[in-house]
């Protein structure tokens, strides 16, 4: 458990992170991530930088979790009951695993996902914590009072365990063990969840396990411990002390101290020597990143935020922090109030953090020069000359254009001039790409720079029609700068007609653009200009009405005849006149009929009333009771908008149509 080991590969690209390539350009680096973990606990988490994959063990789910460098879950490997401590063989071709649901050690094929082996340790013995050193798997095994250090060795053609190699009677329970590859024959041991901490040093070189230092710590609770590339120092996390202490492995004696905070849990030490000094801490930084041995100031460090219903932060998972073997990235696995754990993805974990802030004026004139100044902040000095790229965005360049680079001086503060060639909202971005000691950032400001307001107005606007006029209704535009397209909408009263784009275009040399809408209902016609470098944008909308089609024919009458100029329907007293109203269709819709009687001289109304259309437009009503003789009368059908059960067309009424009762 908490071995790191690199390839030849990777030795060469940490020998050579600190070499400064210039010419090239630097790629931006990815921001960090999170993403849910399917895990009831966590035991131990290990990083493969040949695969790109982080291994995760929950002994509570009996399984080793597989996620890619993004943080994504991409395999599982199941039937592993309690599953604690992982180890990864130094070309990260296998993964060790402790099972000791099954008393066995588990070989896991990385390229593959799936087990390959399994080697039992011995009934009851319980093994949990792996670690590869002297060119054996050693494992910390036992419990219960009586904990002991074995070994696994496969290098012959069976696969021997021995158990007992810890001949001090040292552990009450089984010691997490911890192994480097700078020195090989080196294995530290420390025992969780006692108070005081028990560390040890041992000497694997003649395959055995040879006690070289022992000590009863200050300290208690350990949860993890890690030794430094050299094999020189071992560092402790646990609840207490509140800071993480480093220890010389030639005798124990105490070393430097990395100050985090309450209750330290995890720690990893990068093959380059940087140390991530992880805390269970809700209110207070979880993860301190430190260059080995300088412990003056953290180069950065890491909050996490609340996802819970706590009113703390997640919380670092014991022993819940794996470098990338490239220090490209440090995983942290977190937990919040609700049980739900979070893979957390790091990046540039080894650089100091870097802001950029960029301070703008709030308002400049359209093609007036204006300055912007900033800082570039981060530990310690930037490289000479160091530069930091600035991008301009606005609606021209809703992509932003690149403007010149602009030299941060010595303190990282920088300025430039500019002038705006396009109005509305302005955005200057600032971003430095970082370097070999300093992260990648950014930063904005915005500038308003007013527009002119244009013309736009279109014609038609509360004008009536007839049903179904065909009417062409036209837009005006003003004068812009580069933009000439408007666009025209169409929305007809009612909601069963959405609004509707029907024409997009440039306007004609006269600065119009037309479209002709057949009018069977209230119309709104909108037009649209979304403006250009230096007008703003604008709309403008146009509401016409329609009228609807309504006429009404009297039936069951004797004769036709004129009384003067008009045209009269005659009726028998006993005779009920029938009146068949004609009208556009729309659901739901009445009509009205109205009565009136003409009476020295004069019409007066004689009633009304509304009757349902079918769905044809057609209403049929008969005129019964007792007719008197000799009045002249008339009657019509109308529609009535709001009352007539609709507001999609505008009111209407249908001729008067003429009757009269005789014996």
């Amino acid at each position: 458990m908490r071995t790191r080991r690199i390839s030849t590969a990777t030795s060469l690209a940490v020998l050579f992170s600190s070499v400064v390539l210039v010419g090239g350009a630097a790629n931006p680096a990815a921001a960090d991530s999170s993403k849910i973990l399917p895990a009831a606990s966590v035991g131990d988490i290990v990083a493969d930088g040949v695969h790109q994959r982080v291994f995760i063990s929950d002994p509570a789910g009996g399984k080793v979790l597989v996620a890619d460098y993004s943080g994504n879950v991409v395999g599982t490997i199941p039937s592993l009951p309690g599953v604690t401590g992982l180890e990864l063989s130094a070309d990260f071709g296998t993964l060790y695993a402790a099972v000791p649901g099954v008393d066995a050690i588990v070989t896991i094929d990385t390229a593959a996902l799936q087990e390959s082996a399994r080697y039992a340790t011995g009934d009851g013995t319980d093994p949990k914590f792996p670690a590869l050193a002297g060119g054996k798997l050693w494992f910390g095994y036992g419990g219960g009072g009586s904990g002991h250090i074995g070994s696994l060795d496969l290098s012959g053609a069976e696969p021997v365990v021995t158990l007992d190699q810890e001949t001090n009677s040292t552990w009450y329970g089984a010691p997490t063990l911890a192994s480097a590859p700078g020195a090989p024959d080196t294995l530290a041991a420390g025992i969780e969840s006692q108070s005081p901490t028990y560390l040890a040093v041992y000497d694997v070189s003649s395959g055995s396990a040879t006690r070289t230092a022992f000590l009863s710590t200050d300290g208690g609770n350990l949860r993890d411990l890690a030794l430094s590339p050299d094999g020189k120092q071992v560092v402790v996390a646990s609840a207490s002390p509140y800071y993480h202490q480093a220890y010389r492995t030639s005798d124990l004696t105490p070393d430097v101290k990395y100050a985090s905070d309450s209750y330290p849990n995890a720690v990893d030490i990068a093959p380059n020597g940087t140390v991530a000094a992880g805390s269970s801490s809700w209110y207070s930084p979880d993860v301190y990143i430190y260059k080995q041995d300088a412990t003056a100031k953290p180069v950065r460090t890491y909050e996490f935020p609340n996802t819970g219903n706590s009113s703390g932060s997640d919380t670092l998972e014991d022993s819940g922090l794996a470098w990338a073997p490239d220090t490209s990235r440090l995983f942290a696995v977190t937990v919040n109030s609700e049980g739900v754990r979070s893979l957390r993805v790091l990046t540039d974990a080894v650089k100091s953090a870097t802001t950029v802030t960029v301070s703008a004026p709030e308002k400049s004139a359209l093609g007036k020069k204006l300055t912007v100044t900033g800082r570039v902040k981060s530990e310690g000095a930037f490289p000479t000359g160091a530069k930091a790229t600035v991008t301009r965005t606005d609606i021209e360049s809703p992509k932003g254009r690149t403007l010149p680079s602009v030299t941060l001086k010595s303190d990282g503060s920088f300025s430039f001039t500019d002038t705006p060639t396009a109005g509305g909202q302005v955005t200057y971005k600032v971003s430095y790409a970082g370097d070999a000691a300093h992260s990648a950032a950014s930063g904005s400001d915005k500038v308003a720079v007013p527009r002119t307001v244009t013309s736009l107005t279109l014609n038609h606007n509360k004008a009536l029609y007839s049903y179904g006029t065909d009417v062409s209704f036209t837009a005006h535009l003003g004068k812009t700068y580069k933009n000439r397209t408007v666009e025209l909408w169409v929305d007809p009263f009612g909601s069963d007609k959405p609004k509707k784009l029907v024409k997009t275009g440039k306007v004609n040399s006269s600065g119009n653009l037309s479209t002709t809408v057949d009018m069977t209902r209230d119309t709104t016609v909108t037009a649209v200009f979304k403006g250009d470098g230096r007008y703003t944008s604008k709309t403008v909308t146009s509401t016409a009405y329609a009228k609807v089609k309504v006429s009404t024919s009297i039936s069951k009458q004797y004769k036709t005849a004129k009384i003067g100029s008009t045209s009269y329907a005659y009726f028998h007293k006993k005779t009920n006149p029938v009146f068949t109203t004609t009208m556009t269709y729309y659901k739901n819709r009445s009509h009205k009929l109205s009565l009136q009687l003409y009476y020295q001289g004069k019409w007066y109304d004689a009633g009304s009333q509304y009757f349902k259309l079918g769905t044809g437009g057609k209403s049929v009503v008969t005129l019964t009771g007792t007719h008197d003789t000799g009045y002249r009368m008339r009657v019509r059908a109308s529609y009535v908008n709001g009352t007539s059960g609709d507001t999609v067309n505008s009111t209407t009424s249908g001729t008067w149509k003429y009757f009269i009762f005789t014996k």
